[in-house]
C-alpha cells in the first residue's frame, strides 16, 4: 500500500510542498511530481470534475507517487470514504465550524477505533486486495491518510481549540477568502490576523499540522515562519493566466497594442 509523502514530511518536522488543481488535466499530476511537489490539492468544492475523471486523476497520482488531497463537495459519509478507496491521500472538508461537524468527519473518514469508516478493502488504496490483510489495511489507512478541516468562519475560529483537540482531525487549514468576506459583512471584532494566530496556537497546542493558501513568495515565507507545514502555492489556473498574459505582451510588442 502506498505511503503518504505529505505525512512523511510532516512527521519529519518539515513542510510539505502543495499545489492546486481544479480541472481534469492528467499531465499536471506528473508535472507536479517531477517538480518535487508532495501533494496536489484537488478542488471539487468550486470545480466540476466527473467522478470517473477524479478516479483517473487519483490513479495517475499513484503512478507518479504524489499525494492528492481532495477538497470534497459533500459531507455524505459513503461518498467521502470512496475518495479514499479510489486513492486519495487526504480529504479537505470546507466550512467545519463546529466540533460536532469535525467529529462527524472523523467518523466518516477513519476506521475504528478512531472513526466508523466502512470497510471494503478492494480499492486502489488497498492494492485491489492483492495479498492484503484486512486488519493491516485498516491500520495503514488510518496511518497514511489525513483529514484536513477548514477553519473559515468566525464561528469556526471561536471553536478552533475544541476542533483541534478532536482525535482524528489531522490538520487545520485556514480559509482567508471565506473568512475575510464574512468578517467584512458581519458584526464581529475578529480580524484575519488574529484569526490566523488563533489557528496557529490551537494547532500547535494539540500537535496538529496546519496551513493556508500562500499565493505569493512573501506569504510562503511568512506562513512557514509561523510554523505552517501545508501551504498551497501554485495552480494551473494561475499558470494559464500568467502564460496568456505573457504571450499577449509578446504579441503587443510585435503587433502593437491595437494589432
Amino acid at each position: 500500500m502506498r505511503r503518504s509523502k505529505t505525512l512523511e514530511k510532516i512527521r519529519a518536522g518539515k513542510s510539505a510542498r502543495m499545489c492546486v488543481l481544479g480541472h481534469f488535466v492528467p499531465p499536471y499530476i506528473q508535472m507536479a511530481a517531477r517538480s518535487r511537489f508532495d501533494c496536489i490539492w484537488l478542488d471539487l468544492e468550486h470545480r466540476l470534475i466527473d467522478d470517473r475523471e477524479v478516479q483517473a486523476l487519483l490513479a495517475y497520482s499513484h503512478i507518479a507517487d504524489i499525494d492528492i488531497l481532495v477538497r470534497a463537495p459533500t459531507t455524505e459519509k459513503t461518498k467521502l470514504y470512496r475518495y479514499l478507496e479510489d486513492g486519495a491521500a487526504g480529504l479537505m472538508i470546507p466550512h467545519v465550524s463546529t466540533p460536532e461537524k469535525a467529529r462527524a468527519m472523523v467518523e466518516a473518514t477513519k476506521f475504528p477505533p478512531i472513526g466508523d469508516r466502512g470497510m471494503d478493502g478492494v480499492g486502489l488504496d488497498a492494492d485491489f486486495n492483492l495479498d492484503q490483510n484486512q486488519d493491516d489495511y485498516g491500520r495503514h489507512a488510518n496511518s497514511e491518510t489525513f483529514l484536513v478541516v477548514q477553519i473559515e468562519t468566525p464561528q469556526a475560529v471561536d471553536n478552533v481549540d475544541e476542533i483541534a483537540a478532536i482525535a482524528g482531525v489531522d490538520c487545520l487549514f485556514f480559509g482567508p477568502g471565506d473568512f475575510g468576506f464574512r468578517v467584512r459583512n458581519t458584526d464581529t471584532d475578529q480580524t484575519l490576523d488574529n484569526a490566523w494566530d488563533r489557528v496557529c496556537t490551537a494547532a500547535k497546542k494539540n500537535r496538529k499540522f496546519f496551513g493556508r493558501p500562500a499565493p505569493t513568495l512573501e506569504m510562503l515565507k511568512t506562513f512557514t515562519e509561523d510554523g505552517a507545514q501545508l501551504l498551497a502555492h501554485g495552480s494551473e489556473f494561475g499558470a494559464l493566466k500568467k502564460m496568456l498574459e505573457g504571450c499577449a505582451a509578446d504579441h503587443d510588442e510585435v503587433l502593437g497594442a491595437a494589432g
